[in-house]
């Protein structure tokens, strides 16, 4: 598996790729956000995954980011940074980072959290096209288009989609969720589901429709058609 590392910080960014290259991976390091993008737009690299810092000299982590969703360059990105304000998390993902990791950070939890991203449980099923309530989802660019408008998902927020559209109206447990996303790892928090249960009931309101993800308390949460349009 190979991993553009991309941090600022050389002894930093050394003394992690240390630690990614014991567990296996062939890592490849940069220090600013030109070089980043260069290699991020290089097919040749094919990388696995992407660590991206927010701040970085010459061009910012999140333009670096924009550009390669631009390009549909889909390759799951871990930002990792020392902004870790709700709004700061909730930007990097809207922009189309994959998981977001504040520092300082153990090692453990970075390892942890790059087997999830690059884990794609057999459970979600490749579909090209799901419709559900008007809406529909293309699987392969992640886009969630509802009457003419869309929205662009992350990896996560795509698989998450793709299990309520598959079974509209089921209630889905919080750790059936987990499992069916995160493929049931220990290492990954029930509070992620939570997470990105904000983050999709987001982009359902961007889009305007009816289709929510309601809350069934002590069961989980399922999609439904409701006529009011607030999260609940």
């Amino acid at each position: 598996m190979r991993i553009l590392f991309v941090e600022d910080d050389r002894n930093l960014s050394a003394a992690i790729s240390e630690q990614l290259q014991k567990e296996g991976y062939i890592t490849d390091c940069c220090y600013d956000g030109e070089t980043a993008l260069s290699y991020a737009l290089n097919f040749e690299y094919s990388y696995d995954i992407i660590l991206l810092d927010r701040m970085l000299p010459i061009i910012d982590g999140l333009t670096v980011l924009k550009a390669m969703r631009s390009k549909q360059i889909h390759t799951p990105v871990l930002i990792i940074t020392g902004l870790g304000e709700l709004d700061d998390k909730i930007h990097g993902l809207d922009c189309g980072a994959d998981d977001y990791l504040v520092k300082p950070f153990h090692i453990k939890e970075l390892l942890a959290r790059i087997r999830a991203l690059t884990r794609r449980p057999a459970e979600i099923k490749e579909k090209e096209i799901l419709t559900a309530y008007n809406l529909m989802l293309d699987s392969e660019y992640r886009r969630l288009t509802y009457k003419g408008s869309s929205v662009l998902l992350t990896q996560k927020e795509a698989d998450l989609i793709t299990v309520f559209m598959e079974h509209p109206e089921k209630t889905h447990t919080r750790n059936q969720l987990l499992w069916k996303v995160w493929g049931g790892s220990t290492e990954v928090e029930d509070g992620n589901v939570d997470n990105y249960i904000h983050f999709l009931r987001k982009r359902l309101r961007a889009l305007g429709c009816k289709a929510v993800i309601k809350t069934v308390y002590g069961a989980g949460y399922r999609l439904e058609e409701s006529d009011d349009k607030k999260a609940l």
